[in-house]
C-alpha cells in the first residue's frame, strides 16, 4: 500500500490573498501554517471552585485558552444574598461577587500563560478589574494578560438581554473599560462584539455580521468623541461569531465578513493600519442546530460546525459538548468536544493549507453576494441614525424576530429539514448517559454575610459613594471601581453605587 501523500506545497500554487487587504481569504499569510487557532472550552459552574477544577480539566485535555460562563446573577449585578438571585445564583454559570470568588476561580491557573475569555458585558468592568487585581497579588506584570472581556453592550438589547444601564450609560461603560484596557492592559481585547448571540436568537447570515458591525461602529465613533483614534482602538477590537451546519455558506459568510470589515476600517473612517483592518474572531458552533433527541449526532453537529470555522479563518474557537442541548456539559461530553478540534488540527491536515476554499466559483460567488447584502444592511441601519438609535427603537430586535419566526415556520412546513426531525432519531435513544457529573446546590449565604461583616464599613461607604459621584459629574469609573473592590466591594454593590450615581 502506498503512503498517505503529503500536503501539496503551495509554492506551486497562485499567490493567496491570505495576510492582504482585503484579507478575504485570511488575516496572516501563513495562516495556521504559522499558528494554530486558540482551543477554548466555556465553562462555569454555581461554586468557583467546582469551576476551577473543570478549568484545570479542560487545560489537561487540550485547551490552550479559557472561557468564563457566568451566572445571571452576576451578570445582572446582584449578589446572591438578594431575593431576586434566589434559585438563579450559580445555576447556569459560576457565581462571582466578590475578590475571593475570583481567587477561588483562578487558583491554581496560570493566568500569565494561557488568555481567559469572560463572556461578561453590563459588570464587565467590575469582572476584568478582579481579574487584574489577582494578576497584581501574583505580581504578574499587566502585560503578560492576555485575553478578552464581552464587554458588547448594544448587543445585549438586541438579543441577549442581561442589560441592566439605560443604552447610553451602557455605552459610556463600554468606552470607560475600552480606554483603561488600552492604557493599563497592552494585550487584552477589552471588547468581542458578538454576532453569535443574535444568530442564537434567530438572526440570518447577513443580520448576524451586519448588526455586529453597526454595533463595533458605534463605539468606534463613540471611543472617538473622547478622544481615542481608530487607529489605536480597532486593532484591540475582536468579535465573536457563530458556526453552523451548512459548511459552504457558513465559510463565504466569514470571508465576507472579513472583506466588509477591512473596506469599513479602510473608506469609512480612513484607517489604513493593518491591523485595525485585519477582523480577528471568535467562533462558537452553533448552540441553537444542537438537540436533546439523539445526542450522540450532535458531536456530528459540531464538529461540521467546527470544521465551518477552520475553513472560515477563525482566531480561537469553542466547539459545543453534545449533550448540551440537556445540561451543563458532562466531563465526558467537553472532552470529547476539546479532542474533537485536537483531531481537526493535528489529524486532518487542513492547517497546512492557508484557504482551501480560494479560486472556488461556488464559495466566491456566494461571498460576493454576501458582502452586497451585509453593506446594504449596514446601509440602513446609518439610515437610522447608527446602532445606537436603532437600538432604542427596537430596529434589529424586530428583524431578528421577523426571521427566527419565518425559519420556524420553514421547519413546520417541512421546507427546512432540522435535526429535531424523526428520521434523525436513533432507535436507542438512551445509549448514552447524558446526565451532567455536576448538580446545583444554593449558594452559602453565611460565608457572604461573614464577608460583609468583616469589612471597614468607613473605608468601603467611601468608596462607594466616590463612585457615585464619578458617574454624576461624567469621570472615568474604572479606577473608583478598582478602589471599591479592594476594601470589599461586592459586584451587587458598586453596580447598586452606579445606578445610585444616575439618580443624583
Amino acid at each position: 500500500m502506498s503512503e498517505t501523500p503529503k500536503a501539496i506545497s503551495e509554492d506551486s500554487l497562485p499567490n493567496t490573498s491570505a495576510g492582504f487587504f482585503p484579507y478575504r481569504s485570511g488575516i496572516h499569510s501563513n495562516m495556521y501554517k504559522s499558528k494554530p487557532w486558540t482551543i477554548r472550552q466555556y465553562a462555569g459552574f454555581g461554586d468557583p471552585k467546582d469551576t476551577n477544577q473543570r478549568f484545570k480539566q479542560l487545560i489537561a485535555t487540550g485547551a490552550t485558552g479559557l472561557s468564563v460562563a457566568f451566572d445571571l446573577p452576576t451578570q445582572m449585578g446582584i449578589d446572591p444574598d438578594n431575593d431576586l438571585a434566589r434559585g438563579e445564583a450559580g445555576r447556569v454559570g459560576v457565581s462571582i461577587s466578590k475578590l475571593d470568588d475570583m481567587r477561588e476561580l483562578l487558583h491554581g491557573i496560570p493566568i500569565e500563560k494561557i488568555s481567559t475569555s469572560m463572556t461578561i458585558n453590563s459588570t464587565a468592568p467590575i469582572l476584568l478589574l478582579m481579574y487584574q487585581i489577582i494578576a497584581e497579588e501574583r505580581g504578574i506584570s499587566p502585560t503578560a494578560l492576555r485575553g478578552t472581556v464581552q464587554n458588547d453592550l448594544l448587543k445585549e438589547f438586541i438579543s441577549r438581554g442581561t442589560q441592566v444601564f439605560s443604552p447610553d450609560f451602557s455605552m459610556r461603560l463600554t468606552s470607560n473599560l475600552i480606554k483603561y484596557s488600552l492604557e493599563n492592559l497592552p494585550n487584552w481585547n477589552p471588547i468581542s462584539i458578538s454576532g453569535y448571540h443574535m444568530e442564537e436568537a434567530g438572526a440570518d447570515q447577513v443580520q448576524e455580521i451586519a448588526y455586529a458591525f453597526s454595533n463595533a461602529i458605534e463605539y468606534l465613533k463613540s471611543l472617538q468623541s473622547v478622544g481615542l483614534e481608530v487607529q489605536d482602538t480597532a486593532p484591540r477590537f475582536s468579535f465573536f461569531f457563530a458556526s453552523k451546519v451548512d459548511l459552504i455558506n457558513e465559510v463565504a459568510k466569514f470571508r465576507a465578513a472579513r472583506e466588509v470589515w477591512a473596506k469599513l476600517i479602510r473608506y469609512r473612517f480612513g484607517c489604513e493600519t493593518e491591523q485595525a483592518m485585519k477582523l480577528r474572531f471568535h467562533c462558537q458552533t452553533a448552540g441553537s442546530e444542537l438537540f436533546a433527541q439523539s445526542p450522540e449526532l450532535n458531536i456530528s453537529r459540531v464538529t461540521i460546525q467546527a470544521l465551518s470555522a477552520v475553513f472560515g479563518g477563525a482566531q480561537s474557537i469553542h466547539t459545543n459538548s453534545f449533550d448540551e442541548a440537556i445540561g451543563l456539559p458532562s466531563t465526558l461530553g467537553s472532552t470529547i468536544a476539546t479532542q474533537s478540534q485536537k483531531v481537526i488540527l493535528l489529524e486532518s491536515g487542513l492547517a497546512n493549507y492557508v484557504d482551501p476554499f480560494e479560486g472556488s466559483r461556488i464559495v466566491e460567488a456566494l461571498t460576493e453576494k454576501l458582502i452586497g447584502k451585509i453593506e446594504e444592511e449596514i446601509e440602513r441601519i446609518d439610515q437610522l441614525g447608527g446602532a445606537l438609535a436603532a437600538v432604542k427603537i427596537n430596529y434589529q430586535k424586530q428583524e431578528i424576530s421577523r426571521n427566527a419566526f419565518q425559519h420556524a415556520m420553514n421547519i413546520e412546513n417541512g421546507a427546512t429539514v432540522f435535526g429535531h426531525t424523526s428520521q434523525f432519531e436513533l432507535t436507542d435513544s438512551d445509549s448514552i448517559d447524558t446526565r451532567s457529573d455536576w448538580t446545583w446546590t444554593p449558594p452559602n449565604l453565611d460565608v457572604l454575610a461573614e464577608h460583609k461583616s468583616s469589612r471597614d464599613q468607613s473605608a468601603l461607604l467611601e468608596t462607594l459613594e466616590r463612585i457615585s459621584r464619578a458617574v454624576k459629574f461624567e469621570e472615568d469609573l474604572m479606577l473608583p471601581i478598582k478602589n471599591s473592590l479592594l476594601v470589599g466591594a461586592t459586584v451587587g454593590e458598586i453596580v447598586q453605587a452606579l445606578r445610585d450615581g444616575q439618580n443624583q
